[in-house]
């Protein structure tokens, strides 16, 4: 049993960080283990609900790679990758759409829902809420955000709400188009001036040498991201995500943040402790 002293500490702790950050939105890409985990599903939500008690309005963004694939494997069609990017074509489309839309985004948002009517799950198609380009004839339905339209982000927000997105968007015509949820999340964020833009992944952050984990890179500054990316040092898988996050703060969000989503309530971690975890990445040098 924790001691009434250590439970003390902590909530004196985060008491100023609850302050700072009320009223704010924090946009959070959830993806990889996280959300394939069943324990740590059940704690995400729980952090989710508690931010969005104390007066944080959380904004979800989520992917679905996996569960994407084994549907594709059940289904007995192959999955092709370019570049990082699945090849979708109509019929991987539609399989797409039905894993993020119907089952996944389902999924968190009766997760958060246990613990009150708080979440709504919504598609980047819905209210033209993420306007999609495609991003190159080879990949098929695979798209780019052009441009977000947060006017429903905004109602729910007022409502009290927390928006659970999925990350199929349409082009002017309405063709629906797969998009990066990494992007997705970083336009989002801009779009909507987050505090935050918090990225759930499967390792602790951004390293300089990603086989040695003491070279984790704690703060660090969209300039140096640049650098680090032309250097060669940060992986392809990570690009992405490095992208988005540049994208985000260089566009009116305070810092964004790399974090292992198999630490346990690693959210709460990140927002409510002097400490942190993760990357952490701004426009400018943080003392």
């Amino acid at each position: 049993m924790i001691e009434a002293k250590t439970t003390t500490e902590v909530l004196l702790q985060a008491l100023p960080y609850i302050k700072r950050f009320r009223g704010k939105v924090v946009v959070v890409k959830y993806g990889g283990s996280a959300m394939t985990d069943e324990a740590l599903a059940r704690q995400f939500a729980e952090d989710v609900v508690l931010m969005h008690q104390v007066g944080i309005k959380p904004v979800i963004v989520h992917g679905g790679g996996p569960q994407i694939t084994e549907l594709h494997g059940r289904l007995g069609k192959s999955t092709e990758f370019k570049d990082g990017h699945r090849v979708t074509d109509a019929e991987s489309l539609d399989i797409t759409r039905m894993v993020l839309v119907g089952k996944v985004n389902r999924e968190i948002v009766s997760l958060i829902n246990r613990h009150g009517p708080h979440a709504v799950g919504i598609a980047g198609e819905d209210a033209g809420l993420l306007l999609a380009t495609e991003r190159h004839p080879e990949l098929g339905f695979v798209g780019d955000v052009k441009a977000v339209n947060p006017h429903l982000i905004h109602k729910l927000l007022a409502e009290d709400l927390i928006p659970v997105i999925s990350t199929i968007g349409s082009d002017a015509q309405g063709q629906a188009y797969n998009i990066n949820a990494d992007a997705v999340a970083g336009a989002v964020a801009a779009t909507l001036g987050a505090e935050k833009v918090v990225y759930l992944t499967d390792v602790e952050g951004l390293r300089h040498d990603v086989a040695d984990e003491t070279t984790l890179i704690n703060r660090t500054t969209a300039d140096q991201l640049d650098a680090l990316v032309e250097q060669g040092v940060i992986g392809t898988g990570m690009i992405p995500k490095v992208a988005a996050c540049i994208h985000a703060v260089r566009n009116g969000v305070a810092s964004a943040h790399m974090v292992n989503g198999t630490t346990p309530h690693v959210l709460l971690v990140e927002l409510f402790t002097d400490a942190g975890i993760g990357t952490m990445i701004t426009t400018e040098e943080t003392p």
